[in-house]
């Protein structure tokens, strides 16, 4: 949604709640604010968004439903009414900052099924042991110098909340290639907003840093945790932006 602070409850007009809350949302459907074809926010987002009752909500997207504005899968509500197009914010290849600056650098990666290190488990709220999906990402020079090394484990949100993403753990044998550089943006499409946490340190007395990256989403939930490392020398530092959510 486009609004950050929840919406004013609706004036009282003679029509049940539901329906002055379908009539809102139809109004951010045809001014574009959710652009066509795009997944609504959940019914828990929307009732906070404007002061109401989860039933009052699932009520009012009923309404647009019967009326052939949104659609319904189990991903979700999709718009379906055009409206006017929307910028896309500039997508974030993932992992960010693993591909290397050298052209001829070769770049594989690969996902696994699998406990992650104790200390990604313990930032992703997973119990010990249990398995998620890991991935390994390896950039080398030609003459085989490792340039970059990316280890990143999702949590069960992330799994929970973004299909393309699940679909990858019938796959992860650790050996079939697995390019994920459109993650963030699934991640964005299933209604969460982004926000990234990088701690850059050099390591030890070696010419290379690491980048401890951290992602949640709007509600403080963990959804990945990566370990970067990369042969250059840098001053440590950190720093933190937040990339929207498309819905």
């Amino acid at each position: 949604m486009a609004r950050t602070t929840p919406h004013d409850p609706p004036p009282s007009d003679g029509r049940p709640l539901y329906g002055r809350i379908a009539a809102l949302l139809l109004d951010e459907l045809r001014d574009g604010t959710i652009p066509p074809g795009e997944r609504l926010p959940g019914e828990r987002h929307l009732a906070a968004y404007f002061g109401v009752s989860r039933e009052t909500v699932r009520q009012a997207l009923d309404v647009l439903r019967r009326n052939g504005v949104v659609t319904t899968d189990r991903r979700g509500s999709h718009a379906t009414l055009p409206g006017r197009p929307v910028e896309v914010p500039q997508s974030l290849t993932f992992p960010v900052g693993a591909r290397s600056a050298d052209p001829c650098a070769l770049d594989r990666a690969t996902v696994t099924w699998e406990a992650p290190p104790p200390e990604h488990a313990m930032a992703l709220g997973l119990a010990a042991h249990r398995p998620t999906l890991v991935h390994r990402y390896r950039s080398v020079a030609p003459d085989g110098r490792s340039l970059r090394t990316a280890v990143t484990s999702f949590s069960a949100v992330a799994l929970a909340e973004v299909a393309e993403l699940a679909r990858y753990r019938d796959r992860a044998d650790g050996a079939t290639p697995a390019q994920l550089r459109r993650a963030y943006d699934w991640m964005r499409k299933a209604g969460l907003t982004l926000h990234h946490r990088d701690a850059i340190t050099q390591v030890g007395d070696a010419s290379s840093v690491r980048v401890t990256r951290r992602v949640h989403d709007q509600y403080a939930r963990p959804l990945e945790i990566t370990d970067l490392v990369v042969n250059a020398e840098q001053d440590a530092l950190v720093y933190e932006f937040t990339s929207p959510a498309a819905g």
